[in-house]
């Protein structure tokens, strides 16, 4: 049979089979793009043959990253806007009048480098590295589940074929993740008005920098002028970049805890087998929605929701930190409290690229008790001062936990105790167990004990083996 009197059915198996034998030669990009119904640029159709090679080779191995970067970038830089000398100077200047406010603020020190305006194309390089290493866990499984389900939805005769192409087919799924990925970055550009902004330290460590080409959305319906929103978000922004500067061990443990959670993920396989029974290699916008939506990833497990809630209680700890701090330092901003409530709700709500990025790794990056956290911060400041409240953070068993979140008044108790060189109150349940422990002491023990309690000893005075302490003895300080 001639060659053109193929269908096309027939010319696309034709090409499977010379990528799968790795023959390259003769290959036309721009009639492969013809064939495949997707028109892409023949340019960037020679990119996607030469990976497909790669893979097959050998000489590519796992997710190409690139892509995720290239897509970013391109919806980052769309509009073509740069950041002008007049941006860059006024933001210098909210940078420098920021750091002297929040010198009084805080004692957590200034950042080693100046904090500068940065454009939406530069944000997406600086912080695409903590995304990929976020979103690698997911899309790992996702490949490997399409691998499997693309295998067993395969006709008998062409179970062969598709063993020797499953570096392929995780290559396509990988891909896929990684191009939905940099969308969803690249979206996120348009949005973000600082490097802080979705909460968790996507920045190079020690670096602050927002935004100008987003600033003005964030202010367009606020009726605040320019300089008093571009001082507030300079100091949270500054706020932020210097706590996880001052606390060196806080950015890992805050990306162990989104990568514990990613780790769990699980595609749904019975989404993705039905998906793969009418998996049209030439029609991938089928399963690019698949993935964007999240209809590939199952509800939640138990382990995920536990690690999700530790997760949100660490990013609420954080974020009402940063809330009291920026409080205390703009306190001569006569709007700084309608920008705070601004900012709260625009954290509370997140933005369609934010809400995207939920169901594309299943996580949602927004602290739902950031109010409670801040309403801590704000009694400890109260209670112990800047210093007290700031040395929390000098090594991770001083930070808050969820408990204290909840009953801030605990928390304040034991720190001003300490302040006070006093042993720290013990709770209602280190009292009750201490009591019946004496109830118990007081109302004899078991015959053939060694030492028991006479009748006329109470508790308190029965002699107690040093090497063994009851519980009562062990109280928190």
């Amino acid at each position: 049979m001639a060659d053109d009197d193929r269908n096309p059915e027939e010319e696309f198996q034709e090409l499977m089979r010379r990528l799968m034998s790795g023959d390259m030669s003769g290959l036309d990009p721009e009639q492969l793009s013809r064939l495949s119904g997707m028109q892409i640029d023949p340019a960037m159709m020679q990119a996607v043959m030469n990976q497909l090679q790669g893979a097959f080779s050998g000489a590519q191995d796992g997710i190409d990253w690139s892509l995720a970067e290239r897509q970013a970038l391109h919806i980052a830089n769309q509009d073509g806007l740069g950041v002008s000398a007049g941006q860059r100077t006024d933001i210098d200047q909210a940078f420098a009048l920021a750091a002297l406010w929040l010198g009084e603020a805080t004692t957590i020190s200034d950042l080693p480098r100046p904090a500068k305006a940065v454009t939406r194309g530069a944000w997406v390089s600086a912080t695409l590295p903590v995304w990929q290493e976020l979103a690698e866990p997911v899309a790992t499984s996702i490949a490997d589940a399409l691998t499997d389900a693309l295998g067993q939805q395969a006709p008998e005769d062409m179970q062969e074929m598709i063993a020797g192409a499953g570096r392929l087919m995780r290559t396509v799924g990988g891909s896929l993740f990684a191009t939905q990925l940099g969308h969803v970055v690249g979206r996120l550009s348009t949005e973000v008005v600082g490097g802080g902004d979705v909460g968790i330290p996507v920045m190079p460590d020690g670096d602050a920098a927002i935004l100008p080409q987003n600033f003005a959305d964030f202010g367009r319906d606020l009726e605040i002028p320019d300089d008093q929103l571009a001082l507030y978000l300079a100091t949270r922004e500054l706020a932020h970049a210097r706590l996880f500067r001052h606390a060196r061990w806080l950015r890992l443990h805050v990306i162990s805890q989104v990568r514990e959670f990613a780790h769990g993920i699980r595609v749904d396989t019975d989404a993705l087998e039905e998906l793969a029974s009418r998996f049209d290699p030439s029609q991938p916008d089928e399963l690019r929605s698949a993935l964007e939506s999240g209809a590939l990833l199952p509800q939640r497990s138990e382990e995920q929701t536990a690690a999700l809630t530790r997760l949100e209680n660490l990013l609420a700890t954080i974020e009402g930190w940063v809330d009291v701090v920026t409080e205390d330092a703009t306190s001569r901003l006569p709007s700084a409290a309608r920008i705070a409530e601004a900012v709260r709700r625009r954290r509370a709500v997140g933005g369609p690229a934010e809400q995207a990025l939920g169901s594309l790794v299943g996580l949602e990056l927004r602290p739902r008790r950031m109010r409670e956290a801040a309403a801590m911060w704000r009694a400890v400041t109260d209670a112990v001062g800047v210093s007290g409240r700031d040395g929390l953070w000098d090594y991770p068993d001083l930070m808050p936990s969820a408990e204290d979140i909840d009953d801030h008044a605990g928390l304040v108790a034991r720190l001003t105790a300490a302040s006070r060189g006093e042993a720290a109150p013990s709770d209602a349940m280190d009292d009750a167990l201490a009591q019946l422990i004496a109830e118990e002491t007081a109302g004899g023990s078991a015959p053939g004990d060694a030492s028991p309690a006479g009748p006329d000893r109470s508790a308190d005075d029965a002699p107690r083996d040093d090497d063994d302490p009851t519980p009562g003895d062990q109280r928190p300080v």
